[in-house]
């Protein structure tokens, strides 16, 4: 049976030709960003307060140490506690701007007589469940019908699907659909037969044979989902500003239906609104792209961002991985702005609903991030570009220091006559001398982090009446402190589990053992006790030396929480996938789970009348 289906509109050719990262390029129709007011102030507050809390942290060790100078084990401890410590003091600064930020008063826009865009929503898909995608993007389009506008749009499902037996089926979801969709609503389909360059490819494709038909283009994933209120305010927003050449939105999750997807919702949807807010402010026009949920002017996007393939040490070609933040670089050295709008409600997207789902997503982050470490020095891009690359990446190699600094910690012990280190030689030149920190100093340090990774919780908290929230929309106050105690509890057992898999990711990435970007599993996986070991030996073992040494004496107490998070790593992870039980709906909620949107009932309801009409057999089979 022939899988091939194409209904697509005309062709509209549209040149897309790689860039150069060695010369510099400016796009002679980018008519500027327009400045932002305060933007530099905001950048000053960001970086500022993150920098001397790291300097003075640092004044008060080198205090510490022995008068006659540093040695290279205690340079190497310092830098590292420095190090990791800017980071966690820069979210701090981040949350605390989007505290004050939420706090101001929103200044009202003049109305402004915007022209019409015609928008082509794109919906990049790779061996999906075809009823799933198709009654996301049909909840989209019934709700963009409804609410009407000056503005048009139509849907593409740009298939990447290698998957026969998938391809046999979306053919059929498609057609199906199409033969259901109210009048005057448009869904294209076409399969590329190779997936060249994944996605980058699979949009470029669309906007060298569409793309001049469509100034503009909202990006998807495929579990993306956007309300008609939140398409429509993007595309105003970027009708309203000449000078975007990209504006994303602040995607909230959804569709938790386990233990530690649901962990993931709570954190995203209770302390990611003012880190968000924060980002934006000194973001100005030097904003990032995610990937998805994001609205992108079609010839902008043409003319500056087609990627070229980079080339390794050995000389091969290399896909840039991690598109996105590369994409919004260009965009913003080319003279393009681009945006953060944190504030549109409405923008959605799933997360991995297990332990290892999430471990192998962030593998392939990870290859991509640490990728983005070869093109800081390309020419032409902003500082602030720049940034959001090196930060990018510093998130993944984070984790070895973290570990580096934990087996330090460890060696370290408690004190001169109860120490790891008790067990080497003293006299063997071959063994460095050890910084002179006593117990105290160093479990004050272990103390400082905990704070300072807890306090962008907490002030997060505070920012939820500045969001137009209320805690009853979180199931009341008892409920939600219950919440968040729940969440702490959870993020201080994983926290550790995802520091080691983290290293492991970054290693795979040196050692080129990290190969392929496959599908995530949207469902969840299912993994046995097989798995699961292999998975988390390495945590395992740790956390068995950890416990071995604290119970031994040798070893600060105070690295239990660690400990115990490593040595039962695997049925942590196993916990991990539990469905959350039907008594215990409202655990971890966020305001999605407490009022369902309208859009993701109607993506309910779309996607089961899909399966139905093409799976009627299996629909049937549980009734029987």
């Amino acid at each position: 049976m022939s899988t091939d289906l194409c209904i697509m509109p005309p062709r509209a050719p549209m040149e897309m030709p790689a860039q150069d990262f060695q010369a510099e390029f400016r796009d002679r129709d980018a008519p500027g960003a327009a400045p932002v007011r305060g933007v530099w102030l905001w950048r000053l507050l960001a970086f500022g307060p993150a920098l001397v809390a790291t300097l003075g942290l640092t004044w008060v060790i080198l205090g510490w140490f022995s008068d006659q100078g540093i040695n290279i084990v205690e340079g190497i401890l310092l830098t590292l506690i420095a190090f990791n410590f800017f980071w966690i003091a820069f979210t701090v600064s981040t949350v605390l701007l989007g505290l004050v930020s939420l706090g101001r008063r929103q200044r009202r826009n003049r109305p402004v007589r915007i022209e019409p865009l015609k928008v082509a929503l794109l919906m990049p898909i790779y061996n999906e469940e075809p009823w799933y995608v198709l009654g996301n993007a049909r909840s989209m389009l019934e709700e963009l019908r409804a609410r009407g506008g000056i503005h048009s749009y139509d849907m593409f499902i740009l298939s990447d699907t290698q998957d026969d037996d998938i391809a046999a089926k979306e053919r059929d979801s498609v057609r199906t659909l199409q033969a259901s969709l109210s009048p005057g609503l448009t869904l294209y389909y076409r399969r590329r037969p190779r997936n060249t360059d994944r996605k980058v490819g699979n949009i470029a494709e669309w906007v060298s044979g569409w793309g001049a038909a469509y100034p503009a283009m909202l990006v998807l994933d495929a579990d993306s989902l956007m309300t008609g209120r939140a398409i429509i305010r993007l595309t105003d927003a970027l009708a309203r500003d000449p000078g975007a050449g990209l504006i994303q939105s602040f995607p909230h999750l959804i569709g938790a239906q386990t233990m530690f997807a649901r962990m993931q919702q709570f954190a995203n949807g209770v302390y990611g609104e003012a880190l968000a807010e924060g980002v934006s402010r000194w973001c100005g026009q030097e904003g990032n792209y995610w990937g998805h949920n994001a609205i992108i002017r079609t010839a902008a996007f043409a003319s500056c961002a087609g990627l070229p393939h980079l080339r390794t040490t050995g000389g091969r070609e290399q896909l840039i991985m991690s598109h996105d933040f590369v994409e919004a670089g260009l965009l913003r050295r080319a003279g393009w702005g681009v945006r953060f709008l944190p504030r549109i409600r409405g923008s959605y997207e799933e997360t991995p609903q297990t332990l290892i789902d999430h471990i192998l997503r962030d593998r392939r982050w990870c290859q991509g991030n640490l990728q983005h470490l070869k093109l800081l020095r390309s020419r032409g891009f902003r500082s602030i570009s720049r940034f959001h690359m090196f930060h990018g990446a510093v998130g993944y190699l984070m984790s070895p220091i973290w570990f580096a600094l934990l087996v330090m910690w460890a060696l370290i012990g408690v004190g001169e006559d109860a120490s790891v280190l008790t067990y080497f030689n003293a006299s063997n030149p071959l063994i460095p001398t050890w910084p002179e920190v006593s117990d105290s100093r160093h479990v004050l340090i272990i103390v400082l982090m905990y704070a300072m990774l807890l306090a962008p919780k907490l002030m997060a908290i505070l920012a939820i009446p500045l969001t137009g929230a209320r805690f009853g929309e979180f199931g009341g106050g008892w409920r939600f402190a219950l919440s968040f105690l729940s969440e702490v509890l959870l993020a201080v057992l994983y926290a550790p589990i995802l520091m080691v898999q983290q290293m492991v990711a970054v290693f795979r990435v040196m050692f080129g053992l990290q190969k392929g970007w496959t599908p995530q599993a949207r469902a969840g996986g299912h993994y046995g006790v097989a798995t699961l070991i292999k998975c988390h030996a390495i945590e395992t073992i740790s956390g068995t030396a950890l416990t071995a040494g604290i119970l031994a004496g040798l070893v600060s107490p105070w690295l239990l929480p660690i400990a115990i998070s490593l040595l039962f790593a695997v049925p942590l992870s196993a916990l991990s996938g539990m469905a959350m039980p039907r008594h215990a709906q409202g655990w971890m909620g966020t305001r999605e789970t407490y009022r369902e949107p309208l859009i993701t009932q109607a993506a309910r309801h779309y996607r089961a009348q899909l399966k139905s009409a093409l799976e009627p057999e299996m629909v049937r089979a549980p009734a029987e």
